[in-house]
């Protein structure tokens, strides 16, 4: 195989391009690094091509690594046929691949073997060779008896478990019923123990295989994995066996009914069990990866979500028992004040409560209030609502904010670091108030699986599921850039080119020397070395750096082009304006020839000088703050909501309304006309404008719909 080719191909890509990008990951160099800094050798692909690009290369190359193995393993056995090196050259996939190889795979010891050990090979052949001329195949067999096989009859059913075995291996009945199957066969589930359960839908359950959803494929694998539910795949046999059939039989020969009880045979005891379980893995690969696929666009939102700057934020971890631990943080995230008050009313402490919360406000100034949606979180929010009006606290608002993973970090060895003078539960409010202010630099400290914005998360497979997760929380680091001086050892880890060793050596050494002054200061960070240097810088940010270009994503290597661009147009770096004038006077193309740069990166540059240091997140709509709240009783149907969207997922999205459970707005109910995946609408961090469906107070859920009713 042509790897080049194949990913020109399938990527729709230009060869030049393809070639590139392959030289530069065989290189050493990162995706991000590559996506931002090497537009012109890859004609500006993003990081998310990229990624793909960069899967289907290794997989193809194992690909080739695996055919060659399998070649030379059949050439050993002497049964390297010109058709057969053909096939294998010819095959596309590794399923291909190990069809081809059945044959000649070592076996364990089957009828098949047991039978050929007593000398009914040759049998199994006359049989099959289905010769219209040929004898009576109890004829045959008579040569055949032995001490081991006594009669006829035992011969020819050795006989046929040869052909079994063979008819098993044939690669293109293989892939015919592969096909035929898919496209004709079923998915059933039957209740496997008599008992209501949240898999109670599942009971009765029979569904195309080529439509059962994603969703309902991981359903249906959790339920039988806990043993509520017995899973088949139903397809009629009879069609089956006409495919098999019409592969190995011939018509009018005296041994064809022995070759027909073998090939039934095989289709029964080996070919569908087999073939089952292929339907099986094929449905839970495909609904596996797209629920991945979800939770990395999930992922990359919620870390994308606009930081709330500037602000004095104080962050509730509510609880019952050990009441709601408190932590007052300032616009850096630095810890000002902590303490535990009891705000929920059984406790008979509001008073002390209200004291408390408003002397944190009023001696810190705080302006935002982050609640923690985990136990008691109800409580706290009406709380924290009445506190609000109460006081007419004009300038304070507050969020609920997932917990999902805040227990995770407050546990962890960076947690004990970080303060090693707080409790767990202090640290988790710290962690809360401080996932307000800037979501990316807090959630980069916990495990992506478990910041729980996917479906599913724990029947996916571990290794992909965190592959991926771990290429969106890079990306999106990356895409944002790090301040040198303030950043953690975790948001350092995830910049390109730097790992965790790397990452505790800068700010260790930032520690003993003082902050950075400038970009050029990393190198002298052990274990940095030049690669490390070249594909980190970047992305780091020195505010501190007086030279302005420490400040911008410009990357060092293009600090001439930036200063001679600075002279051409007869600006300076501190006052660029002007500039995008003399760019548009001389023409990009002509400017991009005259420094010997290409356009995508003097495009970059130009833009780095305009707005040195900008965050992207800056350009979405900032997150929607509260300042009063609603109980479940209070909805009513067709009541009118703004929400902000927390979860979306195959079937639908959870939408925060202000209330303690987030409403779910089924994917008939996002928009008029027709979308595969509520993902083509909605995106998580979205504010969208929601009315009341319906609402079970006792099950406490709440229908939502985004199509506004006619009578509103």
């Amino acid at each position: 195989m042509d790897i080049l080719q194949t990913l020109v191909s399938e990527f729709h890509l230009k060869t030049q391009h393809v070639e590139n990008v392959i030289a530069l990951l065989d290189d050493g160099n990162t995706i991000p690094f590559i996506a931002r800094y090497r537009k012109e050798q890859t004609g500006s692909l993003d990081d998310q091509v990229l990624r793909e690009l960069a899967d289907r290369l290794t997989y193809l190359r194992n690909l080739n690594e695996t055919r060659e193995k399998y070649r030379a393993t059949i050439e050993e056995q002497g049964a390297l046929t010109e058709e057969l090196a053909a096939a294998l050259d010819a095959a596309v996939t590794m399923t291909e691949l190990d069809d081809l190889y059945r044959p000649y795979r070592p076996k364990r010891r089957t009828r098949a073997t047991i039978a050929k050990e007593r000398g009914l090979q040759a049998l199994a052949e006359a049989l099959y060779a289905q010769d219209p001329q040929g004898e009576d195949p109890y004829a045959l067999a008579e040569a055949y008896i032995t001490e081991e096989v006594p009669t006829a009859e035992d011969a020819l059913a050795g006989a046929r478990d040869i052909l079994a075995e063979l008819i098993a291996d044939d690669a293109n009945v293989r892939k015919r019923l592969r096909v035929v199957c898919f496209a004709n066969g079923y998915l059933t589930s039957k209740a496997a123990k008599q008992e209501d359960s949240v898999y109670a839908n599942y009971y009765e359950f029979r569904e195309p295989l080529n439509k059962v959803p994603g969703h309902r494929v991981l359903a249906i694998n959790r339920g039988e994995r806990e043993e509520f539910l017995k899973v088949h795949v139903e397809f009629d046999p009879a069609h089956a066996l006409r495919i098999v059939y019409s592969e190995h039989l011939k018509d009018d020969c005296p041994s064809t009914a022995q070759v027909q009880m073998a090939a039934a045979d095989s289709y029964d005891r080996l070919i569908f069990p087999s073939l089952e379980r292929e339907m099986r893995n094929l449905l839970s690969d495909a609904a596996s990866e797209s629920a991945i696929k979800v939770f990395g666009i999930n992922l990359r939102q919620l870390l994308m979500q606009p930081p709330v700057k500037g602000r004095v934020t104080l962050g509730l971890d509510p609880g019952y028992q050990h009441g709601c631990k408190c932590a007052v943080i300032d616009p850096t995230g630095k810890v000002l004040d902590t303490g535990i008050i009891y705000p929920v009313p059984q406790f008979k402490r509001l008073d002390q409560a209200k004291k408390t919360v408003l002397g944190f406000i009023k001696k810190h100034k705080v302006e935002v209030i982050a609640i923690g949606n985990g136990t008691a979180s109800h409580e706290t929010e009406v709380f924290t609502a009445d506190l609000i009006r109460d006081n007419n606290l004009t300038g304070v608002s507050y969020m609920v904010i997932s917990e999902a993973g805040a227990s995770v970090y407050s546990a962890s060895k960076l947690a004990a670091q970080e303060f090693p003078d707080y409790d767990v539960n202090l640290r988790s409010a710290v962690s809360i108030a401080r996932r307000l202010q800037d979501p990316l630099a807090e959630l980069v400290k916990i495990d992506p699986k478990a910041i729980g914005v996917g479906q599913y998360q724990h029947d996916l497979p571990q290794s992909q599921l965190s592959e991926t997760l771990s290429g969106v929380v890079e990306s999106c680091v990356n895409a944002v850039g790090v301040d040198l001086n303030t950043a953690s050892a975790p948001l350092l880890s995830q910049v390109a080119g730097i790992n965790a060793t790397v990452a505790k050596n800068i700010v260790t050494y930032r520690e003993e020397n003082g902050e950075f002054t400038s970009r050029a200061a990393l190198k002298k960070v052990p274990k940095l070395g030049p690669k490390a240097f070249e594909q980190c810088a970047g992305f780091l940010r020195v505010p501190e750096s007086k030279n302005l270009l420490d400040h911008t994503a410009v990357h060092p290597e293009s600090y001439p082009v930036a200063k001679e661009l600075l002279e051409v147009c007869g600006v300076t770096a501190k006052s660029v304006t002007g500039l995008q004038e003399k760019v548009d006077a001389f023409g990009i193309a002509n400017l991009a020839e005259k420094l010997g740069v290409g356009v995508p990166t003097l495009t970059d540059i130009i833009a780095e000088l305009q707005h040195p240091g900008r965050d992207p997140r800056d350009e979405l709509p900032p997150p929607l703050l509260r300042t009063d709240i609603l109980g479940i009783e209070s909805l009513k149907p067709g009541m009118e909501l703004t929400g902000t969207v927390r979860n979306v997922i195959d079937f639908g999205a959870f939408v925060d309304i202000g209330v303690h459970q987030d409403g779910l707005v089924h994917i008939s109910q996002i928009t008029n006309r027709f979308i595969k995946h509520p993902s083509e609408v909605l995106k998580v961090g979205d504010i969208v404008k929601v009315w009341v469906l319906s609402v079970d107070i006792p099950k406490k859920r709440i229908g939502l719909t985004m199509k506004q009713p006619k009578n509103t």
